[in-house]
């Protein structure tokens, strides 16, 4: 039983250092055709637009915004402060996965 729950541990480590390995914003044109969750603040302007297209996240920003990406279990998938304008995030795993911004967070699925 002992080496089943450390084959499982281990199994569980190996995957999120899988996840964690291929998580590097970049920086790119805007997508072309892709539908953008825009979310906005109390005073009405653009804060961050998100989409889904083909395993990546994209983020649009109008200011440097730092962004958390979660799995649905909670675990911490990539951290990193973003400059204005359109990144991606190239998702290694189908499933689903909680952005997080200061003013936003979104549920979003690969």
């Amino acid at each position: 039983m002992r080496k089943v729950i450390t084959s499982l541990l281990l199994l569980l480590v190996c995957t999120a250092a899988s996840l964690a390995a291929g998580t590097r914003w970049e920086s790119v044109n805007a997508p072309g055709r892709m539908t953008m969750m825009t979310e906005r603040n109390a005073e009405g302007s653009d804060q961050v637009e998100v989409g889904v297209s083909e395993g990546y996240i994209y983020v649009t920003c109008q200011r440097p915004t730092t962004i958390k990406v979660f799995t649905i279990l909670g675990q911490l998938i990539s951290q990193e402060t973003l400059q204005p304008g359109t990144h991606r995030l190239r998702m290694v795993s189908k499933g689903i996965y909680i952005l997080k911004t200061a003013d936003v967070t979104r549920r979003v699925t690969i």
